[in-house]
């Protein structure tokens, strides 16, 4: 699996946080705050990977990984996973440790909830010396620290019970991992946002909450015209007509994915519960046709001690379009299909976390993103629920209440772009390779090595003594007995070499294959030695004590090519030759709804921080030339933009698109208080991108506009020229504008 770049960051802030919280004395607290959908347990096999395997780490480590309910039977079957080629760590559960103890480099994995009962058989003293505190006495005699993972720790790590547990277990450091902290006394802390998750598309852009319908906010609390306080069969009606939509989307996409209704029951057990169930599924097979009957299979069902058609109901494609379970069984589970949620008013809080919605978040295929058909890249909530509250987590700025829809298609097929997502700025792509190659013929490394030298310093440290402890500062201690590399211990350190010599780019498995590759492949093309027939002669080669300097030189030299190539693509730009107005677009909270007659996008929505718009807004809505405006935004190919130069090519989100009843296109970004070498370079892309349009016969005009007095009174002028004629502080060149 290729890490994504935040998910690279956060394992090297990790990495360097616990090596650091590991020198202290004491046991020490670290928290791991990701939210749901980034990868957490990807991220930690990783970063307990790159713990093993760091030479600075010189303690013997075992571990404990603790989850509620079932998950940790999900984490260890990932962790093993991940784990199967590198055999860096070994996963087990008590039955599986050897001698009763837990080993250098194992993990230890364990029901928090089973292990917190006073009765449970790996906590309570018995005949075969085989219980919790045995284990750990064992493996602490053996000179082991214990590093203890809490996953999911909202859900446990603050009982009395678990705090003693902890002090039980004695763990040098404990990581809490989790997507809402609570352990208050930590030393230090590791976050991943919700914006960089987004942006690499692991995630949905937003979940929006009774999509069609129309949310009202009073006193905090959110109200939904129509569906508020209406019937179950009006809110199972809205969810199934949106699965409709997105099924037929995903066929334009020609992706195989059958979006997924969640309709999560009350989680008490009382006879209202269970007519609301009856309710549900007899609108599901009278109204949609929608049963568990076999030759149907279109329901499935997960409920305490009752699994019906639940088998394959994460596959991409699964026959099941509706799964009806309860709060209880969704911890951990993974089903990236499941893109709507349905909940009704008698559900048990009416205040919505990021944990209610973290089973709607996931995006079905995160190795391509987010799809170019916006609606297929949110998720969607369908409630009767009459006051609904957003708690104070990620959920605040996650969930969407207002949708703002396009009243019709202008069919506007403007020329737009969006800057092209890098990820070789912090990895290596196969241009490594060949850039390698080349420098290995510039460096002459053919004739600088000799390839008779395979002697290289394999020594261990034995009977090491120093009466000065002060004099060890700075010192560097030699080995002293020459020991003999097996082929595993030559892998290591061929590895242990490249990941070295990686620095800035990080020291992933992938760009340590790139290196290795690079090698190999010189070998071939320069030495005629094929890296299958003499692998440990190619090892030892560069390892040894004669050569291994002159390779350092050519990664070096290839690394510093390598960077100026991504430089230079990294402002690489993508065209979307024929961009429109979109068709939906969804807002938070902190927007309010404004009242207007002439934007194309209704509701119009404003979260009115910036008064120059306001105002020119005002001064549009007046115009009889006008036919439609719409207010644009700064992000991805969603919104229009520009290309203008300042250093390096970059997108330039205009304002404003305005369309005239005589056909043509104003192009408008609003400023107050600006000068030539802030607006210059974006003036320059503007006007070019006017000029060549126009030659295409495009009817555009515009350019950055403003109004001549502070309190907008004045004129709106804009300015339609290159920076070159711009006076800063000054209008007089600027064109007025009289619409």
């Amino acid at each position: 699996m290729q890490l994504k770049i935040y998910q690279e960051n956060a394992i090297g802030e990790l990495l360097e946080k616990a090596k650091k919280l590991l020198g202290y004395s004491g046991g020490k607290k670290l928290v791991f705050k990701s939210p749901t959908g980034s990868g957490k347990t990807i991220m930690m096999a990783e970063f307990l990977k790159q713990l093993v395997d760091d030479r600075e780490i010189r303690q013997s480590l075992g571990f404990i990984w603790a989850a509620p309910r079932q998950l940790h039977i999900q984490s260890r079957e990932k962790l093993e996973n991940y784990f199967e080629t590198s055999r860096a760590l070994k996963c087990s559960y008590f039955e599986d440790l050897d001698d009763r103890k837990i080993s250098e480099n194992e993990i230890l994995f364990f029901n928090w909830e089973s292990i917190n009962r006073a009765d449970n058989v790996y906590i309570r003293d018995n005949e075969q010396d085989f219980n919790l505190s045995k284990v750990l006495e064992r493996t602490k005699e053996d000179g082991r620290e214990i590093i203890l993972i809490i996953d999911e720790a909202h859900h446990h790590a603050t009982t009395e019970i678990s705090h003693g547990l902890i002090q039980m277990i004695g763990p040098k450091l404990t990581i809490e991992v989790t997507a809402t902290p609570i352990l208050r006394d930590w030393d230090d802390i590791v976050s991943v946002h919700l914006e960089d998750v987004k942006k690499e598309g692991m995630i949905k852009k937003a979940i929006i909450l009774n999509d069609e319908f129309e949310n009202l906010i009073k006193q905090g609390k959110i109200q939904t015209q129509k569906l508020s306080g209406g019937s179950e069969e009006l809110v199972i009606d809205a969810a199934i007509k949106k699965r409709q939509e997105l099924v037929k989307e995903f066929q334009k996409e020609k992706v195989n994915i059958n979006p997924l209704v969640l309709i999560q029951l009350p989680d008490r057990k009382t006879s209202l519960e269970d007519r609301i169930r009856e309710r549900v599924e007899g609108i599901l097979k009278n109204k949609y046709k929608i049963t568990t009957e076999k030759g149907n299979n279109k329901l499935a069902i997960w409920l305490s001690g009752e699994h019906i058609n639940k088998e394959n109901v994460e596959r991409q494609d699964s026959e099941v379009e509706v799964l009806i379970f309860k709060q209880a069984i969704a911890l951990g589970w993974d089903c990236p299909r499941a893109q709507i949620l349905v909940l009704f008013r008698q559900w048990h809080s009416p205040i919505f976390s990021i944990q209610t919605v973290g089973r709607i978040m996931r995006m079905p295929e995160p190795d391509k993103g987010h799809y170019g058909n916006e609606i297929l890249n949110y998720g969607y909530v369908y409630t009767n629920l009459d006051n609904i509250e957003i708690q104070e987590d990620i959920a605040k700025d996650y969930i969407t209440i207002y949708t703002s829809k396009r009243s019709f298609d202008p069919k506007l097929s403007l020329l737009s772009c969006y800057p092209k997502r890098h990820r070789e700025k912090t990895r290596l792509s196969p241009l490594f390779i060949e850039i390698f190659l080349k420098q290995a013929k510039e460096y002459n490394l053919k004739k600088q090595i000799d390839i008779k030298a395979k002697k290289f310093d394999l020594k261990i440290i034995s009977d090491y003594k120093s009466e000065d402890v002060d004099a060890l500062a700075g010192a560097k201690i030699i080995g002293d007995k020459e020991i003999k590399a097996s082929g595993f211990d030559m892998q290591k350190l061929f590895d242990f070499f490249v990941r070295n010599n990686l620095t800035p780019f990080y020291p992933e498995d992938r760009s340590v294959g790139r290196v290795k590759e690079a090698i190999y492949k010189f070998f071939e093309q320069e030495l005629k030695m094929w890296y299958g027939d003499v692998w440990e002669e190619i090892v030892q080669i560069v390892l040894s004590d004669k050569n291994s300097q002159h390779f350092v030189n050519v990664i070096d030299k290839a690394k510093e090519k390598y960077q100026t190539e991504v430089v230079k693509r990294e402002s690489e730009m993508l065209d979307v030759p024929n961009w429109n107005i979109p068709e939906t677009l969804s807002y938070g909270g902190e927007y309010k709804k404004v009242k207007t007659k002439k934007s194309i996008m209704q509701p119009f929505y404003s979260d009115g921080r910036w008064k120059t718009e306001k105002a020119f807004i005002e001064f549009l809505e007046k115009s009889d030339k006008i036919e439609w405006w719409f207010k644009n935004g700064d992000r991805d190919a969603t919104f229009f933009a520009v290309r203008y130069n300042n250093g390096e090519e970059k997108p330039f989100y205009i304002d404003f698109i305005v369309k005239l009843r005589d056909g043509r296109i104003g192009l408008f970004d609003t400023k107050a208080g600006f000068t030539k070498q802030i607006a210059g370079p974006k003036i320059d892309g503007l006007y070019k991108y006017i000029q060549a349009e126009n030659k295409k016969g495009k009817k555009c005009f515009g350019g950055i506009v403003a109004n001549t007095e502070r309190n907008y009174r004045g004129r709106w002028v804009y300015f339609d020229k290159t920076s070159k004629d711009l006076k800063d502080h000054s209008f007089e060149n600027w064109v007025d504008l009289t619409f």
